[in-house]
């Protein structure tokens, strides 16, 4: 009778474990979902695009940018804009929940071809254009914007009533502002184009966006200085 006893509770502890082993995974919310977006206006030439797509690629490639992005099963997408009507997704929404996950899509920024030429600046429309995008995500816990610029606006609506939108919707607006001279273009991101808890990081001239790219995803995706 004890020896019976004894086999009906291992019994019962094997079935446990087998249920327990197949049981539907909860799926985690994503830590941050977040767009990237790439000024193709008309002041940007051939190789200043391809300083941006290949500084985006290999920021991608940088070793804690891949173990923080995994950490926290990101979600990015690529968006080229430039004029009113020109916004249009590169790479599509993809989550980052592998090395080799982050690794395709840095190729495929690398490939990405250019989506617009001969066109105005009109930052206030890449915004609403991305404010949209979140709806495909609504798992994640922050959702931000970053915007990428070597110009003030010269076509489009109130950059500053898009960043309020944003502000509203709970979405951060951060920026990298490509100098020439001066920080003019630092000084207008700063005033119309973050949010409140957003920042801006200055790349002067294009060459020194790579390493701006870099510290700047480094630091929206962080939990700790996101």
């Amino acid at each position: 009778m004890a020896n019976r006893s004894a086999h009906h509770k291992l019994m019962i502890r094997f079935v446990f474990a087998f249920m327990v082993s197949f049981a539907p995974v909860a799926a985690r919310a994503c830590d941050t979902a977040l767009i990237l977006t790439i000024d193709v206006s008309n002041s940007i030439d051939v190789a200043e695009y391809r300083l941006q797509t290949d500084g985006l690629a290999d920021a991608l490639g940088d070793p804690e940018i891949v173990e923080t992005m995994v950490a926290g099963e990101n979600y990015l997408t690529v968006v080229q804009w430039s004029g009113v009507d020109k916004q249009t997704v590169s790479i599509p929404w993809t989550q980052m929940r592998t090395a080799l996950d982050v690794q395709g899509f840095a190729q495929k920024a690398r490939l990405m071809e250019r989506a617009f030429v001969l066109s105005d600046t009109a930052p206030a429309e890449a915004i609403w254009f991305s404010l949209g995008l979140f709806d495909q995500v609504p798992d994640c816990n922050r959702q931000v914007i970053d915007v990428s610029g070597d110009g003030t606006p010269n076509g489009g609506t109130d950059v500053r009533a898009a960043r309020n939108a944003a502000e509203r919707a709970g979405v951060t607006i951060n920026g990298i502002a490509i100098e020439s001279m001066g920080l003019a273009i630092t000084n207008f991101y700063r005033g119309a184009v973050i949010t409140r808890n957003g920042f801006v990081m200055t790349a002067r001239t294009h060459r020194e966006y790579p390493q701006t790219i870099r510290a700047k995803i480094l630091r929206e995706i962080s939990r700790i200085f996101g």
